[in-house]
């Protein structure tokens, strides 16, 4: 929906401003998603982290396909090397759930994949609690920090302004 429907109008400097934030950075349900999170599962794919596709969404073989459940065409696995990432990086994993530990969402203004399942929501709960990014308290947009920033160049190769 999001591709067919027309871009709303903008009317302030305070709705574009909010609407580059959203786009830019936000989250989906419970995980990172926009730019940033468009960002992040290309550089855990990069970095061998993650396996299995190569974030790229292709709505005409999503359209031939006829998958029912946008997410379920790529079969991502979090690799050998990417657990000892994760646990090295201090990603935590509820257990128990039954929640899928890694599912992707299309971003609907990138029109890539982010991550999400148990992964994406221990990841996003990570940059929380290391203060990289923090939630607005009036969208689900989030807001990089400075020490965000340079943790996204040193352990992603993300340089975000």
């Amino acid at each position: 929906m999001a591709r067919l429907a027309p871009a709303a109008p903008v009317r302030s400097l305070r709705e574009g401003t909010r609407a580059q934030a959203v786009r830019s950075a936000r989250t989906c349900y419970d995980h990172l998603a926009g730019q940033l999170g468009t960002a992040v599962m290309a550089a855990l794919i990069r970095c061998g982290v993650i396996c299995g596709g190569d974030g790229t969404f292709n709505p005409a073989a999503a359209a031939r396909d006829r998958l029912s459940a946008a997410g379920w065409d790529c079969d991502y696995r979090l690799t050998p090397a990417g657990q000892a990432w994760m646990d090295d990086f201090g990603v935590k994993i509820a257990s128990g759930s039954g929640r899928p530990l890694i599912r992707y969402c299309v971003d609907w203004s990138e029109q890539r994949h982010h991550l999400a399942g148990g992964l994406g929501a221990g990841l996003m709960a990570r940059l929380l609690e290391l203060g990289w990014v923090r939630r607005s308290p009036t969208s689900r947009a989030v807001h990089v920090t400075s020490d965000g920033r340079a943790g996204l160049a040193s352990s992603f190769s993300i340089k975000w302004t």
